[in-house]
């Protein structure tokens, strides 16, 4: 069992030069998980499109985060919003990561990640839900996402749920596009949208 002792012993190596962190990391966010104290778990995950921050709470997938997002901030957002008790705790997201890389590898088409829905609300969540209707390799048109979504002149909102969507890549907003074919904006920029949309069309 870990005891203050060890704590001490520890933070005693830290100051002696001795990196330590990373294992009292593992060990905080490991005996939080075990104390029922670790409400929102974080990793960074390695991408084509840049570091991904992903998070999850015990319903699932709550948050995938562009580094252009400022991933300080989204944690703060997530403390503000969902729980303080919020901590980096790699192993509680290995399948996220997972299928990220699978993803990427261009050999995973859908996700089966459980997928946390709590950021997200009203019209804007209906347009999210909708999102996965639009077919691995295939784009739609913000108009089109309104119609499916229930509201056809509700185009503009569209734009705005996606530009807001808290789980991108995994609620393929880069799917949708301009009705003229343009790709129109993302919130993690109009490069990663672009090999996005090339990764999936290549595969």
């Amino acid at each position: 069992m870990n005891t203050d002792h060890d704590l001490i012993h520890d933070l005693a190596q830290m100051a002696d030069g001795t990196d330590h962190m990373a294992t009292l990391r593992t060990r905080l966010a490991v005996a939080a998980d075990r104390d029922g104290i670790l409400d929102v778990a974080y990793r960074i995950v390695d991408s084509p499109v840049g570091p991904l921050l992903v998070a999850a709470t015990d319903q699932g997938l709550v948050r995938v985060a562009y580094a252009s997002e400022d991933h300080d901030v989204v944690l703060q957002q997530l403390a503000d919003k969902v729980s303080p008790r919020i901590l980096r705790a790699p192993t509680r997201l290995d399948t996220v990561a997972r299928e990220l890389d699978e993803y990427f590898a261009g050999i995973r088409r859908t996700f089966d990640i459980v997928l946390d829905w709590r950021l997200s609300a009203g019209f804007r969540s209906t347009v999210l839900h909708h999102l996965p209707e639009i077919g691995y390799g295939h784009t739609a048109s913000y108009a089109a996402v309104a119609q499916l979504a229930g509201n056809p002149k509700a185009v503009r909102a569209v734009g705005t749920a996606c530009a807001t969507n808290p789980l991108p890549v995994v609620v393929p907003c880069h799917r949708v596009v301009r009705s003229d074919g343009a790709m129109g904006g993302y919130l993690g920029g109009v490069e990663a949208k672009r090999l996005l949309l090339d990764l999936e069309a290549a595969a």
